[in-house]
């Protein structure tokens, strides 16, 4: 069986291989529906399937979790995963597409809390920013690879489904290695009376800390799934857009570490704030300059050095706010935050694709980065109180 630091590895592996499917998928299928007349305000619901499922699998995993140990769920989600991926070539239909996009997200959601809480529950205080900051340096690896595959549709339309589940079965096997293990008692029995009241008890103490998370979901959703079909839009070709993308995602791999240690020495709301303030700035930069591919891959990446970080320090501030036996209830609320921002981004950029067609798609993106630091901005910095781990 591999040691500690061999199945943090592993982990860190399948969250890769998470991201590159995830960040395959919502270009791609944005790229082929375009291509085949569906509009922007249907394509942006087709989006919203990934986060569908995991805003579905979300409430019912805490039980699983506490009786089988961290291996099993793993390993459900990753093959759900895989075989959803494989099934794409079989059958080009809007809605079974539909139906697989929200089977990968309920596999990813399993993937991803089994994964997320293994990591989170075993990190040093000290070190704890840095560590949940390698769990979204490889995510954001994953999704900068993954807008890549837009450019195999010149192969085949279906190369690029094969070749993801193939790589995402590669990297599961290596679970089979892996031993299992459960979570601590006095964690696991916070899922004991898993009741409604653990949940608002969580929100109503960390709820800023879940906004980082809902605003990434949001961007990542709204760049991956809407953007593709707003640049083919404004002029630019599929090559183009496929190259832009990827900037954002990229230019977080340089910053995730950086920022982790950051929020480590000054706290998080400080530093969250910086990244909104930065991001907000690009993206305005962006909306006045969108008809130059240059501009628009500077300004990903500069978004993407200061707000691709959102998801890892959101979860990293619900970590110092939250104690021990509220910290399964917020990784919950962290998914499923993330998860309601992924369902809103598509949704309302592709119904103001529709409705308003003359409006930049980024100055939406503004809109709710400046709502988010006004939060930050106006909210009191909060002392932990009691250490959660």
């Amino acid at each position: 069986m591999f040691s500690v630091k061999q199945r943090f590895r592993v982990l860190i592996g399948l969250v890769t291989i998470s991201g590159f499917s995830q960040g395959m998928l919502l270009p791609l299928l944005a790229v082929i529906l375009e291509q085949n007349g569906v509009s922007s305000s249907l394509n942006g619901i087709h989006a919203t399937g990934l986060y569908i499922g995991i805003l579905l699998a979300s409430p019912f995993i805490e039980k699983p979790l506490r009786s089988l140990g961290f291996k099993p769920i793993i390993m459900v989600g990753g093959l759900l995963v895989v075989t959803s991926l494989f099934l794409f070539p079989f059958w080009q239909s809007l809605w079974f597409w539909f139906a697989l996009r929200v089977a990968i997200g309920i596999g990813d959601q399993i993937l991803h809390f089994g994964t997320q809480t293994w990591i989170t529950t075993t990190a040093d205080k000290g070190n704890r920013g840095r560590s949940i900051a390698y769990y979204g340096l490889f995510f954001s690896l994953g999704f900068t690879l993954g807008p890549l595959m837009t450019n195999l549709l010149s192969v085949s339309t279906y190369f690029p489904f094969l070749l993801a589940s193939f790589l995402s079965l590669g990297v599961w096997l290596f679970m089979l290695k892996v031993g299992n293990e459960f979570p601590e008692e006095d964690y696991a029995s916070a899922h004991g009376s898993s009741s409604f009241g653990r949940f608002l008890k969580a929100a109503a103490i960390a709820w800023p800390a879940f906004l980082g998370p809902l605003c990434y979901g949001f961007l990542e959703a709204s760049l991956h799934g809407i953007f593709p079909v707003y640049g083919l839009r404004i002029g630019h070709d599929v090559q183009t857009v496929s190259f832009i993308i990827p900037a954002f995602a990229a230019a977080s791999l340089l910053s995730q570490i950086p920022l982790g240690r950051w929020s480590d020495s000054i706290g998080r709301p400080r530093v969250i704030r910086y990244a909104l303030a930065g991001g907000t700035a690009a993206f305005l930069i962006a909306s006045f300059y969108e008809s130059s591919a240059t501009v628009l891959f500077l300004c990903f990446a500069f978004a993407g050095l200061c707000v691709g970080s959102l998801f890892s320090l959101g979860i990293s501030y619900m970590t110092d706010l939250l104690p021990r036996e509220l910290l399964p209830a917020g990784n919950i609320l962290c998914g499923m935050s993330f998860s309601i921002g992924s369902i809103l981004g598509p949704f309302l950029s592709g119904i103001v694709l529709d409705i308003l067609p003359g409006l930049s798609l980024f100055f939406l993106i503004v809109g709710l980065l400046v709502f988010i630091f006004l939060v930050f901005f106006f909210k009191k910095d909060v002392s932990v109180t009691q250490d959660p781990v």
